[in-house]
């Protein structure tokens, strides 16, 4: 089943996207968010009512918006595809067998970088050179607090495409007495532009995903291929990830996670993104998050100049 946040004239509604169209849940739920921590028996209630209905919205009537616009923790993690470590020149904890020599690397993202399917994406007045990310986003169903890899199934809701756009090259760099670590705080702030996360175009729930380590994902950018690879390349798997960062901090119902980037991003190339590219995300069974980055500014922010 695929779950959709939606507008239609002015009205912002939750419902059911199917090959028929759009099924509007508003008059029994108010949010995507609300059904999910319904669990697994709301799920199947809304499952066999959709079955039955005969009535449905085109979705040509209606504009897509992030399934989630509101999420509650919004994590990333970095370096969860070897290859893009190795792409990106940082090497460092990566052996032969890194699943053994590494852990996950979490971090933080404000709600302000929630974006919507086909949302034009404003380039930050603080880096020169915008970069893009495919991602598979897990989507949490249940209060998750110390669960195993084995258990973290259940408190899976379902899974999105998410799009960590990403500001490669901050502005505020020239004349600045370097400490530690300031590099690693650029690119956290990198990842931290309004809007920088799109998300969609639905939550499918997990059990039509199947083996989430078994999806194909393909990025375009203006028809382009750029990264095409299977969520199988993960170094921690789904599962993994749940539980690892449920003992960093309890995981609630409407949160989200962002598992990492496969190869093929412009830093490894130098071919960032300009103004007006169209980047298409596509994950199997999942669907296609398209969006477009605005224009460039004509001044950036240099707070040392």
């Amino acid at each position: 089943m695929k779950l959709i946040t939606f507008k239609k004239d002015t009205k912002i509604s939750c419902g059911v996207l199917t090959d028929n169209g759009i099924i509007d849940l508003t008059g029994k739920f108010h949010s995507v968010k609300q059904i999910i921590a319904g669990g697994s028996e709301i799920l199947k209630k809304i499952q066999t009512a959709a079955n039955s209905c005969k009535k449905f919205i085109p979705l040509t009537d209606v504009k897509l918006l992030a399934p989630i616009p509101n999420p509650g923790k919004i994590f990333g993690l970095a370096g969860n595809y070897a290859k893009h470590i190795i792409e990106a020149g940082l090497k460092l904890g990566l052996s032969e067998s890194p699943h053994s020599t590494t852990v996950p690397r979490p971090f933080l993202m404000p709600d302000s970088v929630i974006a919507n399917p086909d949302d034009v994406i404003d380039w930050p007045v603080y880096s020169k050179e915008i970069d893009y990310e495919i991602e598979l986003c897990v989507v949490i169903g249940k209060t998750a607090k110390c669960i195993s890899p084995e258990k973290a199934k259940k408190y899976i809701a379902g899974f999105t495409i998410a799009n960590d756009i990403s500001a490669r090259s901050t502005t505020f760099a020239a004349g600045r007495a370097k400490r530690p670590w300031d590099e690693f705080y650029d690119w956290l702030g990198g990842k931290w532009a309004d809007g920088f996360l799109p998300i969609g175009p639905c939550i499918i729930t997990a059990d039509e995903i199947g083996n989430p380590q078994n999806l194909q994902m393909t990025l375009k950018v203006n028809d382009e291929l750029r990264q095409n690879a299977s969520t199988s390349d993960m170094i921690f798997n789904v599962y993994e990830i749940v539980s690892f960062m449920s003992h960093i901090t309890t995981l609630a119902p409407g949160d989200i996670i962002a598992t990492g980037t496969p190869e093929g991003v412009g830093m490894a190339t130098g071919n960032f993104l300009k103004t007006g590219d169209k980047i298409e995300c596509q994950i199997e069974k999942i669907g296609i998050l398209t969006n477009m980055l605005g224009k460039k500014p004509e001044t950036f922010y240099q707070p040392l100049a």
